[in-house]
């Protein structure tokens, strides 16, 4: 029979005084003298009287308040020291924001006549286009082991497939060679610079550097134990890097191709300013050395053979060889950052028809979600990681799937809207490249029942003849 001073609720006398809520009874343990509680217990006692907060730099999670200024030394929220390729808002794009308008209404609050008048601009601006895109679905030779292998299951599958045929545009753009830098932006894991790598297998100075602005688990690039290649991962948002200033494109100044595959809406366009605008005028600056003294009559000469070098290393010397990158995601692309905003411009549009047109440009895969459910589902994520390459269901169902839509306009007439939507947004992208001296092209690059984003954008520099780089 337990003691009569237990059996009343209060602890037995020279026994811990903590209550065991978990077997209903107080501690058996003998205190040190002068305490009250045990060991364990005691300790346990001071943190329940200890108060928690939120951490002030990421109230996520809590910490105890006479802690907080040791916990703010060490939090991994707090802000770390810039790398010295981090440069604010160089591939940002558009300064002025009062171009955009505020309060911008959802789609489903439009009348039904406002919405006609966006279908009416949508097809007058993409008249002319070319609406069927041609089909480049290529392979490589580099996944074929990879590709015939039994153990990697049907979503595997889909991702070495595209993974293949964008290897294998490279290849046709005679991308893959050695003396280059592959940049490869919202890398992930880093799966398509590996098989990169695999492809150059006997290659020599190739280097490698992952762009990712967040922490990523199972990444592939650190197994590469290969001494000819080098991979470097830039942890850094894609809006403020300046690759110009990144250490090992400084040291070696390596011909730049930039790939990525499937990146999302705006990183796109800041993935284009960053190759195109800020690497590209930042390298043409490098080029111009100060000019030596020369006398009077030496002048006009010297004037006249500095035009003609400039002229010499503006064609000899690219900066970027090429771009590949398998486009997705326009509903989530920004007017602040978009590339094709001239071109929207010359049409007829603006801030305001973009926003609806990028909101849009979701009915796309709208009319494919039911037979698609379970084949997109499995494809979102590979090797149970974050990393998610078909980003159709990432849309917002609000708009797609509401009642006032589905009283407007048929499933295949959303589809086709939204398929002009996208067209339209990557024709300001390839306006853009064209106008800054590049052989731009959208193709298909792999069939829609392995990935419902299935266009890829490549660029290379005119004339399309890369000149070999040295080694």
């Amino acid at each position: 029979m337990a003691a009569p001073e237990q059996r009343l609720g209060s602890p037995v006398p020279g026994r811990c005084a903590y209550f065991v809520e978990r077997k209903k009874r107080f501690c058996k343990m003998i205190p040190a003298p002068g305490k009250r509680f045990c060991g364990e217990h005691g300790q346990q006692e001071e943190e329940n009287d200890r108060k928690r907060i939120p951490c002030p730099l990421d109230p996520k999670h809590t910490v105890y308040e006479d802690q907080l200024q040791k916990h703010l030394k060490k939090c991994n929220s707090r802000e770390k020291p810039k790398p010295v390729y981090f440069v604010q808002d160089i591939n940002a794009g558009l300064k002025d924001v009062a171009e955009i308008p505020e309060n911008q209404v959802p789609i489903s609050s439009l009348s039904k006549e406002e919405l006609e008048n966006l279908i009416i601009k949508l097809k007058k601006a993409s008249n002319g286009l070319q609406l069927r895109l041609q089909e480049q679905i290529l392979s490589h030779q580099a996944l074929q082991e990879a590709l015939n292998d039994p153990r990697n299951g049907e979503s595997a599958f889909k991702h070495l497939k595209q993974q293949a045929s964008i290897l294998g545009n490279m290849e046709k753009l005679h991308l893959l060679g050695p003396g280059r830098c592959f940049v490869e932006f919202g890398a992930g894991r880093g799966k398509l610079s590996h098989w990169v790598d695999v492809a150059l297998q006997n290659v020599e100075n190739v280097q490698f550097l992952l762009v990712e602005r967040a922490t990523t688990r199972f990444k592939v690039d650190g197994k590469h134990k290969r001494r000819g290649s080098v991979f470097e991962r830039l942890r850094v948002d894609i809006q403020h890097l300046c690759l110009n200033k990144v250490p090992i494109l400084e040291k070696k100044k390596l011909p730049v191709v930039g790939i990525g595959k499937h990146l999302c809406g705006a990183a796109t366009d800041l993935a284009l300013r960053c190759l195109v605008e800020s690497y590209t005028a930042c390298s043409d600056e490098e080029k111009e050395e100060p000019a030596p003294k020369r006398s009077r009559t030496d002048k006009t000469k010297v004037s006249s053979n500095k035009s003609t070098d400039n002229e010499r290393n503006k064609d000899d010397c690219k900066p970027v060889a090429g771009i590949v990158v398998a486009l997705c995601c326009h509903h989530k692309c920004d007017w602040t950052h978009y590339v094709g905003r001239e071109f929207f411009k010359s049409v007829g549009l603006g801030p305001v028809e973009f926003h609806y047109f990028q909101r849009m440009s979701s009915w796309a895969t709208c009319g494919m979600r039911e037979t698609t459910a379970k084949a997109s589902t499995s494809e979102e994520s590979e090797d149970q990681t974050n990393e998610t390459e078909d980003h159709e269901q990432t849309a917002s169902k609000t708009e797609i799937g509401s009642d006032f839509l589905q009283g407007v306009l048929t499933v295949e007439e959303r589809k086709e809207i939204g398929c002009l939507c996208k067209l339209l947004i990557d024709h300001g992208r390839l306006e853009y490249l064209q106008q800054r001296g590049y052989k731009a092209a959208l193709q298909y690059y792999t069939e829609s029942a392995v990935s419902l984003e299935n266009v890829l954008l490549t660029a290379v520099p005119v004339p399309s003849l890369i000149p070999e780089p040295t080694t």
